[in-house]
């Protein structure tokens, strides 16, 4: 399944009807950098409930794709795009679209862990103090199932009002995860997140990534070709703003349809 070229076509109110499980769909999708043409004519359909890969060399465009399914790419001045990104079949590009309410559904790790400086507690119960969705015993109850889902609470939970910086680097890569499961996000964006760890951590987000699958829409950026192998269902390679190929992480390996990709897996260029 190459990035071909498809129909999609909205209702008066800016949505379009969703196909086969579709969580986010890109559809003739462009984005500049004041004259620096970054991302081109993207049209992918990224599924619920899987793990989908972005992997190319380093300056393809694949971390600004990531971040522009919740906009983050709208900080910078000179940014503008043409095209639609749709979640759950609305253009969330659309001028009446709230961004913020947009980024309460959207959960977004780093590439290296990110901390805020604070307990353990308090990192995870930010978010819902600042959207004023919890006090009390219920936040306590947010603050566990955070820790919990990101595979954490068992060796912090004796450990609550300790600085967040006293944790290992996996650790806090893991509390950076909770942080984002707390707010109660529908997707999961990870800008390589394995890049800063030793390979134990890197290990346990592998695994905590095939978990969080099971809830959640995750969206990967990876360098590592073993790491996209290794956890995702989808893989999008990517090249000079392109996505040159698109399909299960399987064929993507196994039998690659572009001697771009080809030569990109076989480690020719990289």
């Amino acid at each position: 399944m190459s990035n071909s070229k498809y129909m999609i076509n909205e209702d008066a109110a800016g949505f379009i009807p969703a196909m086969a499980n579709d969580k986010i769909v890109f559809k003739e999708f462009n984005l500049w950098y004041g004259e620096n043409h970054v991302l081109k004519d993207i049209n992918i359909r990224i599924k619920n409930n899987i793990v989908t890969a972005f992997m190319g060399p380093s300056g393809c465009g694949k971390s600004t794709l990531l971040r522009s399914i919740d906009r983050m790419n709208d900080i910078i001045p000179t940014c503008r795009t043409e095209g639609a990104v749709y979640v759950d079949g609305r253009n969330i590009y659309k001028e009446e679209e709230d961004v913020y309410t947009l980024r309460k559904t959207v959960g977004m790790v780093f590439q290296k862990p990110n901390p805020f400086p604070m307990s353990i507690y308090d990192n995870i119960a930010y978010g819902s103090r600042l959207h004023k969705v919890a006090h009390g015993e219920e936040l306590n109850k947010i603050v566990e199932k955070s820790l919990r889902g990101a595979a954490l609470w068992d060796e912090v939970k004796d450990r609550l009002q300790e600085s967040a910086f006293g944790l290992s680097g996996g650790q806090q890569q893991r509390l950076c995860i909770a942080r984002a499961l707390s707010i109660n996000p529908e997707i999961i964006l990870m800008d390589e997140p394995c890049s800063a760890l030793d390979p134990i951590a890197t290990m346990k987000i592998e695994s905590l990534m095939r978990d969080l699958k099971e809830d959640y829409t995750v969206v990967l950026v990876t360098h590592n070709l073993q790491q996209a192998a290794r956890v995702s269902e989808m893989t999008a390679f990517m090249y000079i703003g392109k996505v040159v190929e698109f399909d299960s992480t399987k064929n993507i390996f196994e039998n690659p349809q572009n001697g771009l990709t080809e030569n990109y897996i076989t480690g020719k260029f990289g």
